[in-house]
């Protein structure tokens, strides 16, 4: 089968301790080799084996590609407005969902796939290899079923957010929509999503509805994800641990035994910098979960409301900054840790049998990603061996 090696590769960060230094695996004047997909092999640049194709990095730095494990992109219209008003002074609430929905509703097939392709595209351009999808902005039995049906012509990572908030016709009927939900919804959509998710928040929907939804979305095959913790203290982080979840995320708010049921099961803390840079909400304490062992992972969460970015090395970057995450710790949640998010053993790393999925950084080193932040520092991207995004652009 053709074969591609990357040499002269300044640091290689393989995520693989059995490969290089510390937790990231990191190797210097590092190659890699790539055959039917996959990473065929590891090793000093010196030692490199001949191969039918061949790309000199010239001292750059390699990651795995990002793992983008929360993302909200079947929607229309956009809350620049919403936006402008909160950096004015107004508290963000989760109402404004409302808004995207209206727009959403009203908008086609075509100018919803639109959508999804121009902003895979931006995270592609910025080094997210695999991305997951939700549905959320369409709250009746059509709308979320063409969501989820739209979102799967893109990624295999498709989840059903049927409980965003209560839609407009259901205001003060929570649990009529719940029921709506449980009966007919998730039924219809379930055979074209891996993942149940819910809002439980204040103003979404609370534990005993959260887990109706999550605990029908099980019965239907669908495997739970939970929003949660985002604007105040809550029932989330515990539910999505009691229904072994893959994910909570947001996790802004914290307590101790919280933290304590996350490190002691195995749901990551998916940790989502820019909704609270965009909300000017309270950064998650990263360092106290970290500490306590929690596997943490690190989203974009780009939405029209909360967090229009596609940017993962953006979110790195808050996430040093902001959250008192090391570098490492930092690249190593946008990968590997998105990996867990989704319960995935073929992405997040590079080494030997995992899915050649790699980005070349226009640096060094991935220290890189925080040290200048703002800075398009992607500059190629392999999705399994495949050159996806070059000095051209994004190839199709």
């Amino acid at each position: 089968m053709p074969t591609t090696v990357l040499s002269n590769i300044g640091t290689l960060v393989t995520n693989d301790p059995a490969w290089g230094e510390g937790p990231l695996g990191i190797r210097h004047d590092a190659a890699l080799v790539i055959a039917d997909g996959r990473v065929a092999w590891v090793g000093d640049s010196a030692a490199a084996p001949a191969a039918d194709t061949g790309y000199d990095l010239a001292g750059r730095a390699v990651l795995p590609g990002f793992v983008e494990s929360h993302s909200h992109l079947v929607f229309a219209g956009d809350r620049a407005e919403e936006f402008a008003a909160r950096m004015a002074g107004r508290p963000y609430a989760a109402g404004g969902i409302r808004t995207t929905i209206e727009a959403t509703r009203a908008a086609g097939d075509d100018q919803l796939a639109t959508t999804v392709r121009r902003l895979l595209d931006e995270s592609l351009r910025t080094g997210s290899t695999t991305v997951e999808c939700k549905s959320g902005y369409g709250q009746t039995v059509a709308d979320e079923l063409r969501s989820v049906q739209i979102a799967a012509r893109f990624t295999d990572e498709v989840t059903l957010l049927a409980a965003h908030v209560p839609p407009p016709e259901y205001a003060g009927r929570p649990d009529d929509y719940v029921r709506m939900v449980c009966e007919q919804m998730i039924p219809r959509c379930a055979p074209h999503a891996r993942w149940i998710d819910v809002f439980c928040e204040r103003g979404a929907f609370d534990r005993d509805q959260a887990h109706a939804v999550l605990t029908t979305g099980i019965a239907h095959g669908l495997v739970p994800r939970v929003h949660g913790n985002q604007l105040r203290q809550g029932p989330g982080v515990r539910l999505a641990v009691e229904l072994g979840a893959a994910s909570v995320d947001h996790v802004s708010h914290v307590n101790g035994a919280d933290i304590e049921a996350l490190a002691g099961s195995d749901t990551v803390a998916t940790l989502l910098p820019g909704a609270d840079f965009c909300t000017r909400n309270s950064y998650p304490d990263a360092r106290a979960l970290l500490d306590a062992g929690v596997t943490v992972a690190l989203g974009a969460d780009c939405n029209p409301g909360t967090s229009y970015t596609t940017s993962l090395p953006f979110c790195i970057a808050l996430a040093v900054r902001e959250m008192r995450m090391t570098p490492d710790e930092a690249v190593w949640s946008a990968t590997m840790g998105g990996a867990k998010a989704l319960r995935r053993s073929d992405i997040g790393a590079l080494s030997p049998g995992f899915r050649a999925d790699a980005i070349a950084l226009e640096a060094p080193s991935h220290l890189h990603l925080a040290y200048r932040p703002g800075v398009a520092l992607v500059g190629r991207v392999w999705r399994a061996g495949v050159p996806v995004v070059t000095s051209r652009g994004v190839a199709r």
